[in-house]
C-alpha cells in the first residue's frame, strides 16, 4: 500500500489526507528515504532552487487571549508588553529596508484593532528609503467577519495567514481556555471567509507540539479539501512552526505535550511536499540554523530571516519575545548561506503584484509552470539585492552566482533584463 501511496506522489499530483496519514504511520527508514528524495525532486519540479526570503514586523504584544503556550498569553502578567506608534513604525519598517527586505510578514496580538493595521499596513507601504520599499505585505492577525476580511482585502495585503493551531477540539479548549480566540469554530471558518472576502492567497498550519502531527496533518489535509472544494482553490503556504520555549509562560512552551524529534520533524516536511506539492511551505527562525540549512532541499521554499519576535525589537528596547528565535544570522548571513548552498535567494514579489493568485497561480503551481516565473524572477530580485546592498566584494561574488545560474537553467535570454538592473532600473520582473 505504501509503494502504491509513494508511485501516486510521483506524479506530482498531490496525495489525500488518508494516504498521507499513512504515510506518516509509517517509520521504517527505506520508506522514509524514498519520501525525502521524492521530496527533494518535488520541491525541485515546482519551485525550482529558489528559496523566498521575508522577515515579521510585530506591531504588538497586547492580546485578548489566553493560550497556554505563547508569550502574549493575556494571563503573562510578568511581560512588559508594547504597541508600536507611528514613528516607531517607520523606525522598524526603515531597518528592514536598509538590509535589503522586501516582504514582511505583519504579526499583531489579538486586542488590536483592524483600522490600526490597516493604517499601518498602509503606512508600511508608503515608507521609501532611497528608493526601496516593501513591496508585500503578508498578514498573521486574528480572525475577521467577512465585512473586516473585505476591509483587510482593501489594503492590498498579501496573503492571510492563520493557525488552526490544533484540530483535537478537546485539546483546543484545554490551550486556549479563554478570550475570542477559545472559539474553534469561527477560526476553522476564517478562511473561507478570507477566499469570499476576495483574498485568495491564504496562510495555514499548525503549532506542532500541541497535538499527534499525524492527526493534525489529516485534519489539516481534510480542512484544506473542503477549502479547494467550495473555492477551487488551496493555500498558498503552509508553516510548519514547532512550539519553542516564551518567557515566564506555562510549562507547556518549555516541555510540548507531543514533542517532535528532528528526524520525524524533516519526514513531516518531506510528506508535507509530496502531499500538497503545490502550496510554498514556510520555516521560520524557531528552528536552529543547522536544521534549517538542512530542510532547505526537502521541500522548505519559504523562510523568514533576520528576525525579531519583538515589537519595536529591531531599533528599540528588548521588549518580550512571542517565542524565542534560534536562527540569528542576519539576512546577508542567510543569503550567502543559501547561494553556497546552491540555492537562489529570492525577494520576488512578482506573482502578487502581477495579479498571479488564487486560481491563476494554482494552475500555475500543480501544474509546475510556476517554476518557469520562480526562478528568473529570483534571479532578477537577487540582482536587485546585490547591487544596492552589497559591498564591491561580495557584489562581484553574487554577480558570478547570478550569471552562472542563467546559464544552468537556459535563461541566457534573460541577460539583457539583468543588465538592465545591474545598470539601475528598478522593479524588473516576469
Amino acid at each position: 500500500m505504501i509503494d502504491t501511496v509513494i508511485a501516486k506522489a510521483e506524479k506530482y499530483k498531490g496525495l489525500t489526507a488518508e494516504e498521507t496519514y499513512e504515510l506518516l504511520q509509517c517509520k521504517d527508514n527505506i520508506t522514509q528515504e524514498k519520501v525525502l528524495l521524492l521530496a527533494s525532486k518535488i520541491k525541485e519540479k515546482i519551485y525550482g532552487k529558489r528559496i523566498v526570503l521575508f522577515s515579521p514586523l510585530y506591531l504588538s504584544s497586547f492580546c485578548n487571549n489566553h493560550c497556554v503556550y505563547c508569550g502574549f498569553s493575556k494571563n503573562n502578567r510578568s511581560i512588559k508588553r508594547k504597541k508600536l506608534s507611528k514613528d516607531e513604525i517607520k523606525n522598524e519598517t526603515t531597518y528592514l529596508l536598509k538590509e535589503g527586505v522586501k516582504r514582511i510578514l505583519l504579526v499583531s496580538g489579538e486586542s488590536d484593532n483592524l483600522e490600526y493595521i490597516i493604517d499601518s499596513i498602509s503606512y508600511i507601504y508608503s515608507i521609501n528609503h532611497n528608493g526601496n520599499n516593501i513591496r508585500r505585505i503578508n498578514v498573521n492577525i486574528a480572525p475577521l467577519t467577512l465585512d473586516g476580511f473585505k476591509m483587510l482585502k482593501e489594503a492590498n495585503i498579501g496573503t492571510y495567514q492563520l493557525f488552526q493551531e490544533t484540530y483535537n477540539r478537546d485539546l483546543y479548549s484545554k490551550y486556549h481556555p479563554d478570550g475570542p480566540k477559545s472559539d474553534f469554530d469561527f477560526r476553522y471558518k476564517a478562511p473561507f471567509r478570507a477566499i469570499e472576502a476576495g483574498i485568495k492567497d491564504i496562510g495555514m498550519g499548525v503549532l506542532f507540539g500541541l497535538n499527534k502531527p499525524e492527526e493534525d496533518i489529516y485534519f489539516l489535509l481534510k480542512h484544506i479539501e473542503e477549502i479547494k472544494k467550495e473555492f477551487g482553490i488551496g493555500p498558498h503556504t503552509i508553516s510548519v512552526p514547532r512550539i519553542k520555549p516564551t518567557v515566564n509562560n506555562s510549562d507547556i512552551s518549555h516541555n510540548a505535550p507531543y514533542p517532535i524529534g528532528d528526524d520525524f520533524f524533516t519526514y513531516i516536511i518531506a510528506v508535507l511536499r509530496i502531499s500538497i506539492p503545490y502550496t510554498g511551505i514556510i520555516l521560520s527562525t524557531r528552528e536552529p540554523k543547522e536544521l534549517r540549512d538542512k530542510l532547505f532541499q526537502y521541500g522548505v521554499s519559504q523562510i523568514s530571516a533576520g528576525s525579531s519576535t519583538t515589537p519595536g525589537g529591531y531599533t528599540g528596547k528588548d521588549f518580550a519575545k512571542q517565542f524565542n528565535v534560534y536562527d540569528e544570522r542576519s539576512l546577508s548571513e542567510i543569503v550567502e548561506t543559501l547561494i553556497s548552498n546552491n540555492f537562489i535567494p529570492s525577494f520576488c514579489t512578482a506573482c502578487y503584484r502581477k495579479g498571479r493568485v488564487g486560481e491563476e497561480f494554482m494552475d500555475l503551481a500543480e501544474t509546475g509552470k510556476i517554476k518557469n516565473f520562480c526562478d528568473i524572477n529570483a534571479l532578477l530580485s537577487l540582482a536587485e539585492y546585490v547591487r544596492d546592498f552589497c559591498d564591491d566584494k561580495k557584489r562581484d561574488a553574487v554577480k558570478e552566482f547570478i550569471y552562472r545560474e542563467l546559464k544552468s537553467l537556459g535563461l541566457n535570454y534573460y541577460l539583457n533584463k539583468i543588465e538592465k538592473v545591474f545598470s539601475g532600473k528598478k522593479d524588473i520582473y516576469v
